[in-house]
């Protein structure tokens, strides 16, 4: 091999050694990008009060059968929610009428329902939510006077209107970015509220 060949050879190593390092920088850049997006993803909180209880007078009252129409109705709208998969977790009041509404939802998308010890604690909760399903999509089913402040830790709006004491039909979205504001929508579901004229 000639003096003129060896240069050739080692010219073209050293642009294949240029080409590889490009290509294994740009895998790490990538990678590192899709991490670091990863690791800001949107969280989305779906706020809701328990379906209409049953008119059964005792400390802890379940469901009545319009209640548990609404509960299925509630899995209904947001099995599917996601449009790949549902709601990731669900967290509930300690009381039997928020558990009997997650059921029917947490059944159709196989999550687990986390009881919530206290639910004044909206600070707690939301800690909670952030460390452990944050970029997922997240129910809760509580109390109706739990619900401003709740929305209110997640900086959402501060202007809810007043619930009546039947009315059940709300849902509030609240979409929590990684960066910007938060948004929060409402919207209902199952049998309207009629309030009484």
């Amino acid at each position: 091999m000639n003096e003129q060949q060896e240069q050739i050879a080692r010219r073209r190593k050293r642009r294949r050694q240029r080409r590889l390092v490009s290509i294994v920088g740009f895998l790490l850049f990538s990678t590192g990008m899709a991490w670091f997006f990863e690791l800001q993803a949107t969280t989305t909180v779906i706020v809701t009060r328990y379906a209409d209880r049953s008119g059964v007078t005792s400390a802890d009252p379940g469901l009545s059968p319009r209640g548990q129409q609404r509960a299925r109705e509630l899995a209904r709208v947001l099995g599917d929610v996601d449009v790949i998969a549902g709601v990731d977790a669900i967290f509930v009041a300690p009381v039997r009428r928020s558990l009997e509404t997650s059921l029917p939802l947490a059944t159709y998308n196989d999550v687990p329902v986390h009881t919530v010890e206290d639910p004044a604690d909206v600070e707690a909760l939301m800690l909670r939510i952030l460390q452990e399903y944050k970029g997922k999509i997240v129910l809760i089913i509580t109390e109706p006077e739990i619900m401003q402040p709740l929305i209110a830790e997640m900086h959402g709006s501060k202007k809810l209107p007043e619930l009546a004491n039947d009315e059940y039909d709300n849902l509030y979205i609240v979409s929590i970015p990684w960066f910007g504001k938060v948004k929060t929508l409402r919207l209902r579901y199952g049998l309207p509220y009629l309030p009484d004229a």
